[in-house]
């Protein structure tokens, strides 16, 4: 049997234990910190956003052109619709103005009084004066209901068909007629627009007389006889 000499045990003194053992500690945190924790390199790689650049419909980058065009649309683009905007507002305005324009033309109809009636006189001495008097009165002709009335049946009598033929104008072929005894070239003269053109109508002979007296006498009141 071979004779083998086992190898000398080598003593390891206290402090070269724990030499070893903080060695040992040290190499281990170290291992334990670099598998954690990433590298700078690959914190940035991992945790940075892709930059995501803007392209073109054709997939390509867009040019400083293109950018600038795409501005111009897009103001372009606000544009119309602010003038579009603008449009149907002011269209807005103008037909709410036409329906309030509409609405108090209504209100005008609504609250119109309807033209009064002409007024009916009676067919007779009373209703003659009386109607004679309201055309007088719109056409700036002074007299009065007594003046006219008075001056009537002296005249007259009332008879609005009365003939003078015997006086100076019977003579000269020009007889007086009519309630007031007018003669034709008197009524043509001052014939009062509006009534009729014939020299016994009681209206039309009754505002021709009252005419020439106003002319001649300030008045038909002013007359007391033959005239």
């Amino acid at each position: 049997m071979p004779n083998f000499t086992l190898p000398r045990p080598v003593r390891i003194s206290r402090g070269q234990k724990v030499s070893a053992a903080l060695v040992a500690t040290a190499s281990c945190a170290a291992a334990l910190a670099f598998t954690a924790a990433p590298s700078n390199a690959q914190t940035t790689a991992a945790d940075a956003p892709a930059a995501v650049k803007p392209v073109s419909a054709n997939g390509l980058p867009l040019t400083a052109k293109d950018r600038a065009d795409d501005g111009k649309k897009a103001q372009a683009a606000g544009s119309s619709v602010t003038a579009g905007h603008l449009k149907v507002t002011a269209v807005e305005k103008q037909g709410h103005a036409a329906e309030q324009a509409a609405n108090r033309s209504v209100e005008r109809k609504a609250i119109a009084k309807p033209k009064a009636a002409p007024k009916r006189y009676a067919n007779n001495l009373d209703g003659w004066i009386r109607e004679s008097l309201a055309i007088m009165k719109d056409k700036g002709i002074p007299g009065s209901y007594e003046g006219l009335h008075r001056n009537i049946m002296r005249e007259s009598a009332g008879d609005p068909n009365a003939v003078n033929d015997w006086d100076i104008n019977a003579i000269n072929g020009v007889p007086s007629k009519g309630l007031l005894q007018v003669i034709q070239p008197t009524f043509d003269t001052y014939h009062v627009a509006g009534t009729p053109k014939k020299l016994t109508d009681p209206i039309a002979n009754i505002t021709a007389a009252a005419n020439y007296a106003a002319h001649r006498y300030g008045s038909i009141d002013n007359v007391n006889s033959a005239y």
